[in-house]
């Protein structure tokens, strides 16, 4: 059960009522059924309950969201492999369980995945997934990137798209503190990704 309580819709204020209209009526809905953006007692699934707290806070941040997975100009399988790169740093359930889906319908090779929910380097076939790998897990882990990683990202990327891609990292480390820190579960029957204790707390049980 999420530690922050699921605000449901017929208690909405005004600006929480616009928000969710964004959230669930942009491009994140595009072959995307209205039902699935909640949890069977009717919150906001994923951050987007936390979003509801600070309405103002949270458009920006969906805004944000938005952008940099439906417009920024990263391939869409690199975009994937940097956002699970991200979930598997933080053990992040929830971003975890969204984005290894998307992954896959991306052309996310299995051994991949696999490898990653491992917490273990992939062999990447693909000089560019290796690349953007290896700048993903260099910056979460030191905060800055190498001259050799950040001049090879340049001409895989450009500076815009290298731009994009530390910004898509910041906006999913943020993602993934919101759902560690507020404990935001995964759908019920769905299976935990990265066990430790309390297990229980990171499925939904009909909150």
């Amino acid at each position: 059960m999420s530690r922050i309580p699921y605000i449901q819709s017929e208690n909405f204020t005004g600006a929480q009522k616009r928000l969710c209209e964004r959230i669930t009526g942009g491009k994140r809905s595009k072959g995307r059924a209205y039902e699935s953006f909640f949890t069977e007692t009717g919150g906001l699934r994923g951050p987007f309950n936390a979003y509801l707290y600070s309405p103002v806070i949270g458009e920006a941040a969906q805004r944000l969201g938005e952008a940099v997975r439906f417009e920024s100009s990263i391939p869409p399988k690199l975009r994937e492999l940097a956002i699970l790169t991200v979930a598997a740093k933080w053990k992040a359930q929830y971003e975890w369980w969204a984005h290894e889906r998307i992954g896959r319908q991306q052309g996310m090779e299995e051994r991949v995945i696999k490898s990653l929910k491992a917490g273990e380097p992939p062999h990447f076939e693909s000089p560019a997934e290796a690349l953007v790998f290896a700048f993903c897990r260099e910056l979460l882990e030191k905060g800055r990137v190498s001259d050799r990683l950040y001049s090879g990202s340049v001409e895989l990327l450009g500076e815009s798209g290298v731009v994009e891609l530390v910004i898509l990292v910041g906006y999913y480390i943020t993602v993934a503190m919101i759902l560690n820190v507020f404990e935001v579960p995964i759908p019920d029957g769905q299976k935990v990704t990265f066990p430790g204790d309390e297990d229980e707390k990171w499925v939904e049980k009909g909150e």
